[in-house]
């Protein structure tokens, strides 16, 4: 059977509760404890303080008309009955005063009733039996503690909620916020592998071209089947430049040379003009690398230098880039700020990361990124490479 959705779960405090009220009001009545005055009926009122457990039990379910019913059952006990209220109908009162404060806003009109109720009890109280006005008085404070700890529990979960409200709400944007991140590094990768293939492809048809202008005249069928290599190259050439045209958008014309790790000091000059006091050490016996594979190289580089300017402030960085015979690895690591506080962390899942990644996972190779020991933040990359 499924628990109806308008109704709160009963916990095992609220059978504790409950339990503890029943045993209160039983052991009251039956032992006369509080100087409370023998009953005519004692089974009559040990079945009331059961009864008043059960509604202590219920209390958060139906929080007004629990305190409505208990409240008008008691004063007409006291003007009708003429019978003086035991301790623990007084202690109930303030539970069910408590309870109401905790679940509706005070200033609406069933907040307002907790207290109105509250008042001709404390009446009804006072009809039945005289009591000094010391005693009254810790009553209206102690009805005052019991709604004033209402009303804050209702704030606190309120608070509550909405403070959860908003951190699913950044954890929602953050999230949306990574996906365009991956989407746009990704359509950037695109751009730019289609302009090394499109590149790549021309050259080969000019190729192509070249041979078949070197062919005897009796060389037809070389002569035919070059001309088709030329056809389709062209054709997958046009294909591309049209999907370029799509990935590139408004505003592009496709002129600009890609970058690659040969360019990379006129970067290294823009980062020092920046503030960044870069140092470049190259290990290793450089040599040529697939197209891709350096712009990504350069890619990865850029980004690193752009975080440590970023998080960083001014500070040193040293860019090492070590060829291998089967690896390119890289690293760029920074001092860490001069003032001692990097202004915002370098975390795992900032967006210059993301691209690293999706650029590093383009070629099968590994990235680590995080703090260096004694200060400072560093990315490590490993490229493998191709026999060249």
């Amino acid at each position: 059977m499924r628990w109806p959705d308008s109704l709160p779960r009963l916990g095992a405090v609220d059978y504790l509760v409950a339990a503890a009220v029943g045993l209160f009001a039983v052991t009251e009545e039956v032992t006369g404890g509080t100087d409370l005055p023998a009953r005519p009926s004692l089974a009559l009122w040990v079945a009331a303080g059961v009864t008043t457990a059960l509604l202590v039990l219920i209390r958060r379910w139906f929080p007004f008309g629990v305190m409505v019913a208990y409240t008008a059952v008691s004063v007409a006990v006291f003007q009708l009955g003429g019978q003086e209220a035991g301790a623990w109908q007084w202690f109930t009162q303030l539970l069910f005063l408590f309870t109401l404060l905790s679940q509706v806003p005070l200033l609406s009109w069933k907040g307002l009733s907790g207290p109105v109720a509250t008042a001709l009890f404390m009446a009804g109280m006072a009809a039945s039996f005289r009591s000094e006005f010391a005693e009254y008085a810790i009553a209206v404070a102690m009805a005052a503690i019991a709604g004033g700890a209402g009303v804050g529990v209702r704030r606190y979960r309120l608070h509550a909620v909405t403070a959860e409200e908003r951190s699913e709400l950044l954890a929602a944007q953050s999230e949306l916020l990574a996906r365009e991140a991956v989407a746009e590094e990704r359509a950037r990768l695109a751009r730019e592998l289609h302009d090394i293939v499109a590149h790549s492809v021309s050259v080969m048809v000019m190729q192509a071209g070249g041979v078949r202008l070197m062919l005897r005249d009796d060389q037809t069928k070389e002569r035919e089947t070059l001309a088709v290599v030329e056809e389709t190259g062209r054709g997958a050439v046009e294909e591309l430049r049209r999907m370029l045209d799509l990935l590139r958008g408004p505003g592009a014309d496709g002129l600009t040379p890609l970058p690659g790790l040969a360019r990379l000091d006129d970067l290294v000059e823009q980062v020092r003009s920046a503030g960044l006091d870069v140092k470049v050490e190259v290990e290793g016996e450089p040599g040529p690398l697939p197209a891709g594979l350096d712009l990504s190289a350069y890619r990865i580089v850029q980004e690193a230098l752009t975080n440590a300017l970023k998080h960083a402030g001014p500070t040193e960085v040293t860019v090492t880039i070590t060829y291998r015979p089967n690896e390119l690895a890289l690293e760029v690591a920074d001092s860490g700020p001069r003032g001692g506080i990097r202004e915002a962390p370098a975390a795992a899942g900032g967006h210059g990361l993301i691209g690293m990644r999706e650029r590093v996972a383009l070629f099968r190779g590994d990235l680590t990124a995080g703090p260096l020991p004694d200060r400072g933040f560093a990315v490590r990359v490993a490229l493998p490479l191709t026999a060249r």
